[in-house]
């Protein structure tokens, strides 16, 4: 008995995608990608962050692999614009 399987194997993966073949919404910090059922594939980019990699269709039982290097994510926000003013009352 192998304890190395392949992620296919494992898991039921329609398709492996390049992350930059994927849509991203900024303000929702979310990647997605067209789904042959006709709704998207999508992944939050936290999880690809957690080192998840696989996006998932909300409509049907798809899945896809993203491809990715963490290195090539966007930056985590920082709170180093963030006003902050003393009041005294």
């Amino acid at each position: 008995m192998s304890s190395s399987l392949d992620l296919d194997e494992e898991l039921s993966i329609y398709d492996q995608i390049e992350i930059e073949d994927m849509s991203f919404d900024a303000t929702l910090q979310l990647y997605t990608y067209p789904c042959p059922c006709g709704d998207r594939f999508e992944i939050l980019l936290d999880d690809l962050r957690d080192g998840q990699q696989i996006a998932v269709c909300p409509s049907c039982s798809l899945m896809i692999q993203v491809i990715f290097e963490p290195e090539d994510l966007p930056a985590a926000p920082t709170n180093t614009g963030t006003n902050t003013t003393a009041v005294t009352v």
